[in-house]
């Protein structure tokens, strides 16, 4: 798939997850943690990857080694940014590291973030009292 198109399956999935976790009654104006993840089966690119990321401005994660159900190998790690669910800065984002993995020839694997809001803070508070009694 072409840099450019991924971009735009990007930009249009960006909106649809914004819309999605704000409709579930997440926090509009809250700070997120989003996570962007990268992967690949040369550990060596995925490092340079994660070198400029960080030169980017955004928090790093180590590098994980994960075996795929086929039996082969990749490596993972995330960037990651701390800012509201705003669909612009998502794609400004999603556009400089498509095309930081593109340069560096590893896998941009899309972002996820959490819930904020009660619920999820009543299901926090569910798993505590759960694990009191087992």
């Amino acid at each position: 798939m072409s840099t450019q198109r991924q971009l735009q399956e990007q930009k249009q999935e960006n909106q649809e997850i914004v819309d999605a976790i704000l409709a579930d009654g997440s926090e509009p104006d809250a700070e997120y943690t989003i996570e962007h993840h990268f992967s690949a089966t040369n550990f060596d690119r995925l490092e340079k990857a994660a070198v400029e990321a960080f030169k980017m401005g955004f928090e790093v994660n180590d590098a994980e080694e994960m075996e795929l159900d086929d039996g082969s190998v990749i490596y993972c790690f995330d960037a990651i940014a701390y800012h509201k669910l705003d669909v612009a800065l998502l794609d400004k984002a999603c556009e400089d590291l498509i095309q930081l993995a593109a340069k560096q020839k590893v896998d941009y694997d899309g972002w996820g973030t959490y819930f904020i809001g009660d619920q999820a803070d009543e299901e926090d508070e569910l798993d505590e009292q759960q694990a009191r009694f087992h």
